[in-house]
């Protein structure tokens, strides 16, 4: 059984530009449309196992860009650290620190900032 490896999908949002057109169709109608190989087959006008090997090289592309730049981990790292400011802008805008209004709206501005660029 073929089963759809979801990392994939999210590496489809990076690197999905890269691809040349044809893989990167095959690709968005697999993972972002969820059709299966015969309904692609069939829009397609190839068979599934062209479809399914289509959709392996893609994968393939994907995973070889991601090892190589790593834009997708970075990614989800500044997420993490982002979402760590606004807990701990929380935290100080409920706390009794002085200025804390202030220190918490800084942290909250820096965490947006980090998201936005």
């Amino acid at each position: 059984m073929f089963e759809k490896n979801l990392g994939i999908a999210f590496l489809l949002d990076f690197y999905g530009e890269v691809l040349d057109a044809h893989t990167g169709s095959i690709l968005r109608q697999y993972y972002d449309e969820d059709l299966s190989l015969a309904e692609i087959a069939e829009s397609e006008n190839i068979s599934r196992q062209g479809v399914r090997h289509i959709i392996k090289k893609g994968e393939e592309q994907l995973s070889f860009l991601e090892e190589r730049l790593g834009l997708a981990e970075h990614f989800m790292t500044v997420r993490k650290i982002s979402d760590s400011l606004l807990e701990i802008a929380d935290k100080i805008a409920k706390s009794d620190v002085a200025d804390a209004e202030d220190i918490s709206e800084k942290l909250r501005q820096y965490s947006g900032e980090i998201l936005n660029k």
